[in-house]
């Protein structure tokens, strides 16, 4: 019964009518890359990635902190070439994080005081 009900809306979607575009039609996919987090508070990152990321431009970010992971919005608000190793270029950008809610503000600063109590030898 699933399986047939599937087929069905497959079908379906096959009949819907494709408009061919004239021109171009611009677009962007969000992929999520891997980079490195070298410095971090309350209000942004200073990360490492192998990729450039354009000055003021906006990125959802997914950062697992400690045992909580949390999704933010960053704009870039400076980078640069910090590195070129034969093909290899890396890249050191700084994030402001924007619209952080409360529960996110809180997951970072709970993982922040954690990570300087754990420095000082002092556990909260």
């Amino acid at each position: 019964m699933l399986y047939s009900a599937r087929m069905e809306s497959d079908s379906n979607n096959r009949d819907k009518e494709r408009v061919l575009i004239l021109g171009d039609l611009q677009g962007e996919i969000m992929v999520f890359q891997a980079l490195l987090i070298k410095e971090m508070s309350c209000i942004g990152a200073s990360v490492e990635t192998r990729f450039p990321l354009h000055l003021n431009s906006l990125h959802d970010l997914r950062l697992t902190l400690g045992a909580q992971s949390v999704v933010l919005k960053g704009r870039v608000a400076h980078s640069h070439i910090s590195d070129v190793d034969q093909d290899i270029v890396t890249y050191r950008t700084g994030i402001e994080f924007v619209d952080l809610s409360d529960r996110v503000q809180s997951v970072i600063a709970e993982f922040l005081d954690t990570l300087k109590a754990n420095r000082s030898g002092t556990l909260p």
